[in-house]
């Protein structure tokens, strides 16, 4: 198992908007095809440019990997970004209702 946290900022509120749309897409596949293996939360910062990733794979393969909507999002992740994103691999210390 694995743990990552993911920070980067959008260049504008419109790349931002989009980022979210795309980001919104990932999670309508991942529910429609379950491929497990993963626990994934994505959140917009207050700034509303912000966005932070969480993600806790339960194997060794990153079930993202085969979700197309996931591709789509990362085509052109540089173009939507001011910089490129900090990550960070995570202990899990505890945790509460975590889980949508």
């Amino acid at each position: 198992m694995s743990n990552h946290v993911i920070q980067y900022t959008a260049d504008s509120k419109e790349k931002a908007d989009e980022n979210q749309e795309l980001v919104e897409r990932i999670y309508t596949e991942l529910e429609a095809q379950d491929p497990g293996g993963i626990r994934y939360a994505t959140f917009r910062l207050e700034d509303g440019v912000t966005f932070v990733h969480i993600v806790v794979h339960e194997t060794d393969d990153n079930p993202l990997d085969g979700i197309s909507a996931f591709a789509d999002f990362m085509k052109d992740f540089g173009d939507r970004v001011s910089s490129p994103p900090s990550f960070n691999e995570a202990t899990i210390v505890g945790s509460y209702r975590f889980t949508g």
